[in-house]
């Protein structure tokens, strides 16, 4: 049914607002009938790494907490509990980042040993 819009002195379809045909801006609209799906490219999560404290038999325990403590953030019980794992077992995971991360800490950490003449060693792992 067609009705006359008196303020715009146009006609339009009963239901429908003035402008809101199928072909409006020139362009034609899907119909109810019609569907459109997008489908989403799955993204890879980005591989994490391991950094892993190696145990040395030189590195005082104390130094040892103190750069766990100041690189990676972790509390005093952390840091004793990560030390003495890596001190019994040979090796400890101490946090598992993206790959860039993972480096630079174990790069950080490395060398804040190697500024005080110790030996101490962290190393990246992808995890498994």
């Amino acid at each position: 049914m067609r009705v006359f819009d008196q303020n715009r002195g146009k006609q339009y379809q009963k239901g429908r607002s003035p402008g809101s045909g199928p072909h409006r801006f020139g362009v034609a609209q899907m119909s109810d009938t019609e569907t459109k799906t997008k489908t989403k490219p799955k993204i890879a999560r980005p591989r994490r790494y391991m950094v892993i404290l190696l145990n040395d038999d030189y590195t005082p325990r104390e130094f040892v907490i103190r750069v766990l403590k100041a690189v990676f953030n972790l509390s005093e019980d952390q840091s004793l509990r990560v030390m003495i794992t890596a001190h019994t077992k040979g090796k400890c995971v101490v946090t598992v980042l993206p790959k860039d991360a993972a480096e630079t800490k174990a790069k950080e950490a490395t060398d804040f040993g190697a500024q005080e003449g110790y030996p101490l060693l962290f190393v990246a792992e992808p995890e498994e």
